[in-house]
């Protein structure tokens, strides 16, 4: 069927009718852009002139999608860090304002990713899915909006559940020289929030990429991944990405815990963080200050971790606890920045390099470690067992020190020392086998009551796992208490150090004459 030449004519005049209809209803808008130019460029930063009315920590945008924050505003230039590959920026190049400041995604989807600072995939799983955006540098909460640090963080380790103990909420140092197990009880620790109703926020700083791989496959051959994101920026990348990194990190982590949740984050470690700064501050041309760090390299890492914290009920009641670490050289825990981090924390974990050749793992130093909060969050069965265990310990170290001398001991120092070395051996742990409560309070109260004292050290990891295998029969009434607030009574302590008291029978010491104990499979600790 043809169409009429008349209709396709009343059509094609009501088309235009249309057209002029909307021409003449089209208002044009004048979009105003800021546009500057490159005058030089430097290893991670450049330097743009043209953007007058430019703010601080505002993104800017160069040509191949790279953008950069602006961190120094002068009269004539603004100094900015660049946040990408920028090898193909050449100076001349025109720089836009984006209008917003450096913001990072938020959200659940986050849970189970690999990303960067700026939000982008790092595991080949596709887009991130954020329900939001929130800027890297936000203000720490109020006083008044924090409440005290009340409810334990149990680690798994036993010498940190114990005696040095961490709270949520609280900010806790990591320590030590290179290669001494810094990552190792960080890791651990996520490890163990499994079930503990906690989500984990991971910061690599400038780390190898072999490093960064091995601890992500560790947190997802443990099922850990499922509740942790991971934050990475990598050796090779550029020092601004390095330097945002924590406080990205943070923001995610502040979405979490402003839902009212409770969340583990790592900073490892802040001593990159610092370098990076000091790298930026430099090049930038800011005054050097001690050891060449700038003036205000402390205001950067307490801005930090004072948004670490445990809200009030009111606002949630969701907490933030911060593990920074931070590696020594030398053992000289006085340097610059451990001591910054040291007053900003509310303790810390050394790990001496010491203990780590001796093969005392986790190379924890009790002398020099302390949780100046832990103590009011530990657990009340924590207390009770290990209240004698820390001054024991101590006393022991010393004595072994002043014995190496070869002077002769009484039978009450020997004791003294056979004790010490006992409880050691206990404190001792596999690199990535978290100790459950029960089991830890068992191990604890059966060294406290001396049951280990007549067994051989060479079978006290064996006597060891075969006291937490037994603390499975610890009764459930008993195993309520040990989350509760209420003290141990004494039946509860005689019933579990009856349990370790069978456990551990079979690798006591028998009498000269007698047939030898059976040999019992154990954990390599080595």
């Amino acid at each position: 069927m043809r169409a009429e030449p008349e209709n396709l004519q009343n059509a094609f005049d009501a088309a235009l009718t249309g057209i002029g209809r909307v021409r003449e209803a089209f208002t044009p808008q004048l979009v105003s852009k800021e546009t500057g130019t490159i005058t030089s460029i430097a290893t991670g930063i450049a330097k743009v002139a043209g953007l007058p009315e430019v703010s601080y920590e505002e993104l800017v945008s160069f040509p191949g999608d790279v953008l950069g924050m602006a961190f120094n505003i002068d009269e004539t230039e603004i100094g900015v860090v660049l946040l990408g590959t920028y090898s193909h920026l050449n100076a001349g190049d025109e720089v836009q304002r984006t209008g917003r400041v450096m913001d990072v995604v938020v959200g659940d989807g986050l849970l189970g990713r690999v990303i960067d600072p700026l939000g982008r995939s790092l595991d080949g799983n596709g887009p991130v899915v954020a329900s939001g955006r929130l800027p890297i540098e936000r203000s720490a909460p109020h006083i008044m909006d924090r409440a005290a640090v009340t409810i334990p963080l149990q680690t798994g380790i036993k010498v940190i559940d114990a005696l040095i103990p961490v709270g949520r909420g609280q900010r806790e140092l990591i320590l030590g020289d290179r290669q001494t197990g810094k990552t190792a009880i960080a890791i651990d620790t996520i490890l163990n929030q499994r079930d503990q109703d906690m989500l984990c926020v991971y910061c690599a700083i400038g780390q190898r990429a072999s490093a960064v791989a091995k601890a992500v496959a560790t947190l997802r051959e443990a099922g850990a991944l499922d509740y942790t994101v991971v934050v990475v920026t990598e050796g090779n990348d550029p020092p601004g990405l390095a330097f945002i990194a924590p406080y990205a990190a943070t923001s995610i982590a502040e979405h979490f815990m402003e839902q009212g949740r409770d969340v583990l984050i790592v900073y490892d470690d802040l001593t990159q963080h610092a370098r990076a700064y000091r790298e930026l501050s430099l090049l930038l041309r800011r005054p050097p200050g001690r050891e060449a760090f700038p003036g205000d390299i402390f205001y950067i890492h307490a801005r930090l971790l004072e948004r670490a914290t445990h809200l009030r009920e009111e606002l949630g009641g969701g907490s933030l606890t911060a593990l920074p670490i931070i590696e020594t050289q030398a053992e000289n825990i006085s340097a610059y920045i451990p001591t910054n981090l040291i007053s900003i924390t509310d303790g810390q974990i050394y790990l001496s390099p010491s203990l780590f050749e001796l093969g005392v793992l986790p190379a924890v130093d009790v002398g020099k470690s302390v949780s100046r909060v832990g103590g009011k969050a530990q657990r009340s069965a924590y207390r009770a067992v290990a209240g004698d265990l820390k001054l024991a310990y101590a006393q022991f170290e010393e004595l072994e020190t002043f014995a190496r001398f070869g002077a002769r001991l009484d039978e009450a120092t020997r004791k003294t020392i056979e004790h010490g070395r006992r409880i050691r051996a206990c404190l001792q742990q596999a690199e990535g086998a978290p100790v459950s409560v029960p089991a830890q309070i068992a191990v604890l109260l059966a060294v406290t009551a001396k049951l280990f004292d007549t067994v051989a050290l060479d079978q006290m990891p064996n006597a060891e796992l075969a006291v937490q295998k037994a603390a499975a029969n610890i009764p459930a009434q008993v195993c309520a208490r040990f989350e509760s607030a209420g003290k141990l009574s004494d039946e509860d302590r005689a019933t579990i150090v009856e349990i370790a008291r069978q456990a551990v029978a079979p690798f006591q010491a028998r009498p000269e004459g007698t047939s030898s104990r059976p040999a019992a499979e154990g954990r390599d600790r080595s």
